[in-house]
């Protein structure tokens, strides 16, 4: 039997999971007989609904990423206390997980991109690549409570170290610790449906530029939804998560509505076929905190971007200054934001020039066919005096 790819996938969100899961997707299509596992805190109903193929899931904390107070908030006192904690031990988390690798018959492991891949792999022996943007230990070093868990960010280091290779990704910091990088374009999602298809499935007026507020599994309380409602150029789309699972009663509506705003419930849209990148292409503007997935999937389906501020994360003033090489952009007051101030901005924003040439967004493509080079790479023998007959 073939060996496996086993996937480590951090459960900060679900950015990480999303571009993993495009890999998957990759790897499936050229090699439908590939053998996945994935470990994750990410929920496995993500995985139901976008892998295109069959995987070996199972619930694994794989780090501690950000803790997240809201959508725009985080708390850098319990995130460095969380991840001291973690980290703490592993070393012991590690050689626990060489069990599982050989139930699953791992022959190479990806990591996006908690540390915890990368010790797994040298304590079982097995080739890891990571793939990401940022590390943990960079986003952590900006974080003055750091220097009480002095510890923390040499593990983290050590860890990333043993990793075999790196796929960067554009809009990237903090990979001094890898000893082989290899640059890799965006990894994003593409529509495969048609704007017209998308608003005639989910409902939605085809007859105004669509905005979609897109702020993850937390969602925008205190958004004034009803100064939305009231836009007169725009039709405003969000999504509501259900999860997989829940009674069909409860979800057959597609969508509900009130004025110019419009709730989109995302298992029922899924049913009918239509993904989260299919609505992203829909939209003329995506109004969201900046991160990598989002914009990724932006530029891959030439939608503009509306970003306010959020907490500090390291990651978001790289973002913010690489934005305008990529796609149209402009920032909005979290003031505004609140408020649904936002007809002007979107005004200036579509207003903008698209930017002349387009990047390349087929990183899936490229990371999977280096999986699978890796993958069939004999093992290499263990180093040792050669034995003597006697």
């Amino acid at each position: 039997m073939a060996a496996a790819i086993v996937f480590y996938i951090s459960g900060h969100g679900f950015g990480h999971a999303s571009r993993s899961i495009e890999v998957i997707n990759a790897v499936l299509a050229r090699r439908p007989e590939t053998r996945i596992g994935v470990r994750t805190s990410v929920p496995r109903w993500l995985f139901d609904l976008t892998v295109k193929g069959k995987v070996a899931f199972s619930t694994l904390e794989c780090d501690t990423g950000v803790v997240q107070v809201d959508a725009l908030n985080l708390d850098e006192a319990d995130t460095i206390r969380r991840a001291a904690a973690f980290h703490s031990d592993l070393v012991t988390r590690a050689a626990s997980e060489t069990r599982v690798l050989r139930e699953l018959g791992a022959g190479l492991i990806v990591g996006d991109i908690p540390p915890l891949a990368f010790a797994v792999g040298a304590a079982a022996g097995i080739p890891s690549i990571a793939v990401g943007n940022f590390t943990w230990d960079w986003v952590y070093s900006e974080y003055p409570r750091v220097r009480l868990a002095p510890s923390l960010l040499p593990t983290i280091r050590g860890a990333y170290s043993k990793a075999s290779m790196a796929l960067r990704l554009p809009l990237s910091a903090g990979f001094e610790n890898f000893s082989n990088v290899r640059d890799i374009p965006f990894i994003a999602r593409h529509a495969s449906r048609t704007r017209e298809e998308v608003c005639r499935t989910l409902k939605v007026p085809s007859d105004r530029p669509i905005v979609l507020a897109s702020f993850g599994g937390y969602g925008l309380p205190g958004l004034d939804t009803d100064a939305l409602a009231k836009f007169k150029k725009y039709t405003v789309v969000t999504t509501a998560n259900v999860p997989i699972g829940r009674v069909r009663k409860e979800t057959t509506t597609t969508a509900a509505r009130k004025g110019s705003f419009i709730s989109v419930n995302e298992e029922v849209m899924y049913d009918a076929s239509i993904r989260y990148e299919d609505l992203v292409a829909a939209a003329e503007a995506v109004v969201t905190k900046p991160g990598y997935g989002i914009i990724a999937e932006c530029i891959a389906n030439d939608t503009a971007v509306l970003y306010t501020s959020r907490g500090h994360f390291p990651e978001y003033d790289v973002l913010v200054e690489e934005m305008p090489n990529y796609l149209r952009s402009a920032f909005v007051s979290q003031e505004d934001l609140f408020a649904g101030k936002w007809e002007s901005h979107l005004d200036r924003l579509l207003a903008q020039p698209k930017p002349k040439q387009k990047p390349e967004t087929n990183g899936a493509d490229v990371a999977a066919e280096t999986l699978l080079k890796t993958l069939d790479k004999p093992p290499k023998k263990p180093r040792g005096r050669p034995r003597v007959k006697l």
